[in-house]
Order: C-alpha cells, then structure tokens, then sequence
C-alpha cells in the first residue's frame, strides 16, 4: 500500500461513514487488504488496478458509497476515524514485528 496520507484516512472515514457501525472494522479491514493488493498490481503491472485504483487507502475508499465529509466534532465520524487510526496502527504494529523477526 502507498503511503497514507490525511485524504486517504478522510475517504476511508466518509466510506466507513456510509456503513451501519457493526460493519465498518470489517470493511477497513477490506479496504486495507484492496489497496495492498492495488499497490502490489500497480507496481508488477506499472498500471493502476481497475477497480481499486493505484494503491492508495483514498483510491479504494473513493471507489465505494460514500457519506459526505462532516465536521470533525461529529461523534459518528470521529468513531469512524478512530476505526481507521486503529487499523492503520495494527497494520503498521505487525509490519514493525515482521521486521524485527527478519532482524
């Protein structure tokens, strides 16, 4: 996945925003997973993947329904974005692990 940016984590949190609470980890989850497979493709490739753009949180998150960006003092947009921070932290804790196993 590329590097993510503070658009990326306001598309993920306006596409998570879109979805009943119960679904959203799953579906950060998902689109963490659709981007790394886009950033994988973009660069055997050299092209962006066709339905999940060119590897980036944003390109995923722009492609599914999404709310409209509120205010950040929005309680369900704020749970919406800690949903994203979270994900981003685990994913960046395990990779931290993988490299201090390689180590």
């Amino acid at each position: 996945m590329r590097p993510v940016l503070p658009a990326d984590v306001a598309a993920a949190g306006c596409a998570l925003l879109a979805l009943p609470a119960r679904k959203r980890p799953g579906a950060m989850l998902e689109m963490l997973h659709r981007a790394e497979a886009a950033d994988r493709y973009r660069l055997a490739l050299g092209r962006a993947h066709p339905h999940w753009g060119n590897g980036s949180l944003a390109s995923v998150a722009m492609a599914l329904p999404r709310a409209a960006e509120p205010f950040l003092n929005d309680p369900d947009y704020v749970d919406c974005m800690m949903t994203v921070f979270a994900a981003l932290k685990a994913r960046n804790d395990r990779r931290a692990g993988v490299s201090r196993l390689r180590n």
